[in-house]
């Protein structure tokens, strides 16, 4: 019996293969450097194609910017999908636990601002488990669970699509300092690049060699009227109004450094291009 999340797997496996026209797997598959059974597999829908496979897959075909926006979306939520598929299989196809909660209310406004990664709602599974198997590192904690962060960090990335306000504003000092392969990078890059523009959503760079208005010690995030803010052994929540308050007015003199639209592209083709990504 074919599971929901094979079917799901099979269209999106469908899409890549019409892409290719007339084309013989074995001849994309050469193109590609890669091995023709690959190919084959995912457009069959017998394997889900990694960030970096499908990102080379639609530079391939020369796809537009507006379809690998969509196919990317599509990618996270299969992706996300597997993880559970593969948790339900483990239990002997059990029914699947409760999803993690949402009963937490939507924010009407999100604020993200950070110095020296990108920030969660716009990384790439690849970047998020680098990010959290390094962390688990320094920290000496148990590294088991990393698929099941990388899930809980993706299913956030839901508000970019939720008609919600979202402000996301970092360094360029992120992409020049990488934490996983050039490879994972470059994916990395094309990431951000397709969700400049998306509907809701405020994207800015700060880059290198930019005056700033004000010292940035840290990465935080404000959420409506609650601030997070991440160290390297702990998380703090200020929800004090004069606080807040000054972070948001740091956030507002911030952006007046930022690079958006077209200007932000041109920053990310500058970082691709320094690291030999472009």
């Amino acid at each position: 019996m074919t599971s929901d999340f094979e079917k799901r797997r099979f269209e999106f496996g469908k899409q890549l293969r019409t892409l290719l026209g007339r084309e013989q797997f074995k001849d994309f598959a050469a193109r590609l450097g890669w091995n023709a059974s690959k190919v084959s597999k995912i457009a069959t829908g017998k394997q889900t194609p990694s960030d970096a496979d499908l990102a080379a897959w639609l530079r391939a075909v020369n796809a537009p910017r507006s379809l690998v926006a969509k196919l990317t979306v599509e990618l996270t939520d299969l992706q996300l999908e597997q993880v559970e598929w593969r948790a339900e299989l483990r239990a002997g196809h059990r029914a699947r636990q409760e999803d993690l909660s949402r009963s937490e209310a939507r924010a009407e406004l999100i604020r993200a601002v950070d110095i020296m990664c990108v920030p969660g709602l716009l990384r790439t599974a690849d970047y998020a488990r680098a990010i959290f198997a390094t962390q688990a590192d320094l920290l000496e904690v148990p590294s088991g669970d990393l698929d099941d962060a990388v899930r809980a960090r993706l299913r956030r990335q839901q508000v970019l699509y939720s008609g919600q306000r979202v402000e996301i504003l970092f360094a360029q000092a992120s992409l020049a300092n990488p934490v996983c392969s050039a490879d994972q990078m470059r994916v990395q890059v094309d990431r951000v690049l397709s969700l400049i523009g998306l509907p809701n959503v405020r994207l800015g760079i700060i880059p290198l060699w930019r005056t700033l208005p004000n010292l940035l010690p840290h990465g935080f995030w404000v959420i409506d009227d609650v601030v997070l803010v991440e160290t390297v052994t702990a998380e703090h929540r200020i929800t004090d109004p004069e606080q807040v308050a000054v972070y948001n007015r740091l956030t507002d003199r911030l952006w007046d450094s930022a690079a958006e639209d077209d200007a932000a592209r041109a920053v990310l083709a500058e970082t691709s291009a320094h690291w030999g990504l472009g």
